[in-house]
């Protein structure tokens, strides 16, 4: 199945495509679109829209992953980065691709263990796991240009886990989050332990 993973933005929007046969990886393109540039707003949204058709239409992924607005303090930018993500799945939907939702929290906790992770770390293991047989040698995952584009590649990896077992995702979204974040060193040092093969 290939999946796309979309980390919404309006300055920076990163996204990935991730095939998994059999359970080996293959990324199939990991970038980002950059809006910085684009001053006027709606021309942004726009170019998401039009962007991501393209992406779709190009590659034609069975579905789409998209990370959820993160609620911190800056409403207008919350507001900002819920437009974003409204028009990637009204993209995606256009084209009729089913999409999942995701919060970071459960997003770092599939893919490293802990629900607080630095971007770096989210990046770090996922190179740890993705380049293990070299399959995705030409993908430069541990130190890209802009973690967003990691992290478009998290969103994807995040769906085929659940896909291929839907209950530990389920348990994550499930668990309150006071819960979910406590004790995060000591959790990330449990993985560690637990999974030293999935560390370089």
């Amino acid at each position: 199945m290939l999946i796309l993973g979309i980390d919404p933005g309006t300055r920076i929007l990163g996204y990935s495509l991730l095939d998994n046969e059999g359970g080996h990886f293959t990324v199939v393109a990991m970038d980002v679109l950059y809006l910085r540039n684009i001053a006027d707003f709606n021309l942004r949204i726009r170019r998401i829209f039009d962007s991501t058709v393209r992406i779709i239409d190009a590659f034609h992924p069975d579905h789409l992953a998209i990370e959820a607005p993160f609620f911190g303090k800056n409403v207008q930018s919350m507001l900002k980065l819920g437009r974003a993500q409204g028009v990637a799945i009204a993209a995606a939907l256009s084209r009729d691709l089913s999409y999942t939702e995701y919060e970071p929290s459960v997003i770092k906790q599939i893919v490293t263990g802990n629900g607080i992770a630095s971007k770096e770390q989210v990046a770090s293991m996922l190179s740890s796991i993705l380049n293990r047989d070299n399959r995705n040698a030409d993908f430069d995952i541990q130190n890209p240009k802009y973690l967003d584009a990691t992290d478009a590649l998290a969103v994807a990896y995040t769906c085929h886990m659940q896909l291929s077992n839907p209950l530990a995702d389920l348990r994550s979204q499930l668990m309150p989050k006071a819960k979910r974040h406590a004790s995060a060193k000591k959790q990330w040092a449990e993985f560690v332990n637990q999974n030293p093969e999935r560390i370089q």
